[in-house]
């Protein structure tokens, strides 16, 4: 693409910015500054929405008593078991049963830290659940700056 015709469309990469090969007036390649296009934003919009459905089944799961809390701040991380088994140190089959209700309940201040500290929340968040998921697209204007 030719050096004008970098796309300048704005989005949901809230500020970023990103570098896209470009063809300037000498026909040489060079690097330009885009703030994101149209058919990202329509992928990065699906991708969001696919995650506020996880989040949904997650809570629903949560609220049967099937899965704890850590399930829901997981899955608001985009993580799974091994990924968190690697970033808390603990064991996979360990971050499994902390997925219990009935385990997780029970684990002490310093299992729980660790966790809380990863996700960069209070243990106190850590233990609660929204009845709705806190991700929400609408909240994202169109130049990708939350609300």
């Amino acid at each position: 693409m030719k050096k004008e015709e970098v796309p300048q469309h704005g989005g949901l990469t809230a500020g970023c910015r990103e570098i896209n090969y470009a063809v300037d007036a000498d026909g040489s390649y060079s690097l330009e500054l885009s703030v994101g296009w149209e058919a990202k934003n329509a992928t990065l919009r699906q991708a969001w929405e696919t995650i506020v459905e996880e989040l949904h089944l997650v809570l629903k799961e949560i609220s049967a008593g099937r899965k704890s809390p850590l399930a829901y701040h997981m899955a608001k991380n985009q993580m799974d078991v091994p990924l968190l088994a690697q970033y808390s140190g603990f064991s996979r089959w360990r971050v499994k049963r902390h997925l219990q209700p009935q385990v997780f309940n029970r684990l002490n201040s310093n299992v729980l830290t660790v966790y809380a500290t990863l996700f960069r929340i209070s243990i106190f968040q850590l233990q609660q659940v929204p009845d709705q998921p806190d991700l929400r697209i609408e909240d994202m204007d169109t130049s990708g700056t939350q609300l």
